[in-house]
């Protein structure tokens, strides 16, 4: 699907034909795909829970407040960021640079990060939102249809998930096949509102 169709027709999908699957191959190219989303520094601070476990799926939609696509949907996942990976064998992030680039940007990521706890979780969620539209976007490229949640009891998914410490959960991303397509769109604000040029 061309790109711009794509960004068009994607659209948060409620309900799902449980019995449409989505190929390990398909689910592996969406997935490589949303590994080439950008992150700060590029720490790469996504996680993804990928929950096929039906027990595990139904205790979910318990937290999600009973939404039925937590279960109806193909594939359940959890995006999660580590706030802590900047600090975490952090020379990983350039491995396939020069030494001198190395040298320079490891201590500039040291000095952005260190001692600044909210600016480690505002990137980490940044970081988890462009991963989401990159991995929407590439579902509905093979014709898969995905919704963002944030519906849930964090403290309970969490727990269902067995959150490791210094983590932090982003959204639930369902993925599958669309059993009854969006509502129409509720309320576009025109262009003209939202963009600014220079300043406000």
């Amino acid at each position: 699907m061309e790109l711009f169709t794509a960004i068009k027709e994607r659209r948060a999908v409620k309900h799902y034909n449980p019995s449409a699957s989505v190929s390990e191959s398909d689910f592996s190219q969406i997935m490589n795909a949303v590994l080439l989303s950008p992150t700060s520094y590029n720490i790469q601070h996504w996680r993804f829970v990928r929950v096929t476990d039906g027990i595990v799926r139904r205790k979910i939609q318990e937290a999600a407040w009973e939404q039925t696509q937590v279960t109806e949907a193909a594939e359940l996942i959890v995006l999660c960021a580590d706030t802590q990976a900047w600090q975490k064998d952090p020379q990983r992030y350039w491995a396939n640079t020069p030494e001198d680039v190395q040298a320079m940007m490891l201590p500039m990521l040291a000095s952005f990060y260190t001692g600044k706890a909210q600016l480690q979780r505002d990137e980490a969620m940044r970081s988890c939102g462009m991963a989401a539209q990159t991995l929407m976007l590439s579902a509905k490229a093979l014709g898969y249809d995905t919704c963002p949640m944030i519906g849930f009891d964090s403290e309970q998914l969490a727990q269902l998930i067995n959150l490791p410490e210094g983590y932090i959960i982003s959204m639930i991303i369902t993925l599958g096949k669309a059993e009854k397509a969006a509502n129409k769109r509720a309320g576009q604000l025109p262009l003209e509102e939202l963009l600014v040029t220079n300043r406000f």
